[in-house]
């Protein structure tokens, strides 16, 4: 199996320095995304005291002509935390902290979506929005090969992987389980992990979380599960069809609710929303990955368990379309639906600020409202 070579440097080695002690020093790691909207980027540096909060960690920079974000001659960018979690790898009081980037003049990265998703949810806030979001991925060798298959050839066909046991059916369970425990301790709100259709294939979940949490959640969960994965040796890809042919794609199906639609009736409200969301088709499909729709196109087919990209479905129990509403939900009569159509590497930021400005704002069409900053 390829594998990288720094996964196979002496870890016993490595524990020997980091149990040394600090000396009331703490390390703290910014995270950030990139200029392709999917990759993510970390730098460290020391702080004198634990911070509680993101507002107690400095702003810091970094060379954006060397992420995709900058040119050369203007390259410095600005790191802003917004939130802070425990490090899973450096342990306590050490730290991960998510930041926003903002550009020379303190105007919002291109792929900074975060600061736009925070003014629609700011302005929903009594609404309640939640959100629960399915994250499939891929497991690859170093070699961009899925981990476990032959080297020259394939796996059996699909039926026997999905949340499967055994050998001959799971692949990279030692990746997962270490990911889920991690990101408990960092404090991401992980709620679930199962073995997904194809082999070498995983998902998790993270939520249930509301309005901003969501996105930060999920971006913290992505990078834990790729700092994971450095470790293994191996790639966790976000492709949203990483291998052609009669195999699952990968998406990342999000749950959706509002306080109306967790009460008892909720169901005419999850109705309505589905309404609303059928009319703006394609400006959903154009914000649910990062090339407009063109990742989601060799995905969203219809078949293996997708729908059509070219056409709005819904239904209950209907994992074809567009839009499912569980069966309990269908018998309570309130609860939440599931929007099956976002890719594996979307920017749930994206996704959730589409989902609150078409069902609680009430946008119409493919352009969407510039809203002041509260």
């Amino acid at each position: 199996m390829s594998v990288s070579h720094s996964s196979k440097l002496n870890k016993a080695v490595r524990d020997q320095y980091m149990k040394l002690p600090q000396g009331g020093s703490v390390q703290v790691t910014y995270v950030w995304i990139d200029g392709s909207g999917e990759g993510l980027r970390c730098k460290t540096r020391t702080l004198g005291r634990e911070p509680k909060s993101a507002k107690d960690i400095p702003e810091w920079n970094f060379d954006g002509s060397s992420t995709g974000q900058a040119e050369g001659s203007n390259s410095d960018m600005f790191l802003i935390p917004v939130r802070i979690f425990r490090d899973p790898f450096c342990l306590d009081p050490n730290k991960l902290v998510l930041c926003e980037v903002l550009k020379y003049n303190r105007k919002p990265a291109e792929t900074n979506l975060r600061h736009t998703c925070k003014k629609v949810m700011d302005l929903t806030k009594d609404s309640h929005p939640w959100f629960g979001m399915e994250q499939e991925y891929t497991l690859l060798g170093v070699n961009g090969h899925p981990y476990g298959w032959p080297d020259n050839g394939f796996p059996g066909p699909q039926g026997p992987y999905y949340c499967g046991v055994g050998a001959d059916k799971v692949y990279g369970r030692d990746i997962v389980e270490s990911h889920y425990k991690a990101c408990l301790y960092a404090g991401v709100k992980i709620c679930g992990t199962n073995a997904e259709v194809m082999p070498s294939q995983w998902e998790f979940q993270v939520g249930p979380c509301e309005g901003m949490e969501m996105g930060d959640h999920l971006w913290m969960a992505r990078f834990i599960l790729h700092r994971v994965c450095e470790d293994f040796g191996v790639v966790a890809t976000l492709d949203p069809k990483p291998m052609t042919g009669n195999w699952n794609g990968a998406g990342c199906h999000t749950n959706y609710s509002t306080e109306e639609m967790r009460k008892e009736g909720g169901l005419k409200h999850i109705e309505a929303a589905i309404e609303k969301l059928s009319k703006r088709h394609n400006y959903h499909i154009c914000v649910y990955d990062p090339r407009g729709g063109r990742d989601n196109s060799r995905r969203l087919t219809g078949h293996h368990e997708t729908s059509n990209i070219f056409e709005f479905s819904a239904g209950v129990a209907n994992r074809g379309a567009s839009i499912r509403i569980p069966r309990q939900v269908g018998q309570d009569g309130f609860g939440y639906f599931e929007d099956r159509r976002p890719a594996a590497n979307c920017d749930p930021y994206a996704v959730t600020e589409a989902i609150v400005r078409t069902t609680l704002l009430n946008e119409t069409g493919v352009e969407t409202k510039d809203y002041a900053d509260n």
